[in-house]
C-alpha cells in the first residue's frame, strides 16, 4: 500500500499516482492565480480540495468561492482558473482521473500517461 507524507511547497506538484489516478498539492500565494480561459484536462476529471486559504474557481465561466474544507469537481474538458483571494496560502489537494500529468509534472495528452 502506497503512502506519502504530504508536504504543501508553493506551485504544484504530483505526488503519486498510478494507471488509474493521481494526486497532486498545489500551493498559490496572496494573489495568485493558475489556470485561465484556456486551461483544460481533456481527458481528466479534476477533483480540488481545499486544505487551507481562501480563494475563487471559475469553472467554466462561473465562480465559486473556495474556503477550507471546499471540494470542487471539475469534469474533463472544461476550462478553469484558480485564484487564491486570501491574505494567506491557497493550499489545495488535487486529484485526476485518469491521471492528468507524467511524472515530470507536464500534462500528457488527452490525460493519459
Amino acid at each position: 500500500m502506497p503512502k506519502k507524507q504530504l508536504r504543501f511547497g508553493h506551485g504544484f506538484s504530483v505526488v503519486m499516482g498510478n494507471g488509474r489516478g493521481q494526486a497532486a498539492t498545489m500551493v498559490l500565494g496572496p494573489g495568485e492565480s493558475e489556470g485561465g480561459p484556456d486551461n483544460r484536462h481533456r481527458g481528466s476529471d479534476q477533483w480540488l480540495y481545499v486544505a487551507s486559504g481562501n480563494g475563487q474557481a471559475v469553472v467554466g465561466g462561473k465562480t465559486q468561492k473556495l474556503t477550507p474544507g471546499s471540494l470542487v469537481l471539475i469534469e474533463r474538458g472544461i476550462t478553469h482558473e484558480i485564484r487564491n483571494s486570501g491574505r494567506s496560502p491557497l493550499r489545495t489537494l488535487n486529484f485526476y482521473v485518469p491521471p492528468a500529468f507524467t511524472g515530470f509534472g507536464d500534462e500528457s495528452p488527452r490525460g493519459r500517461k
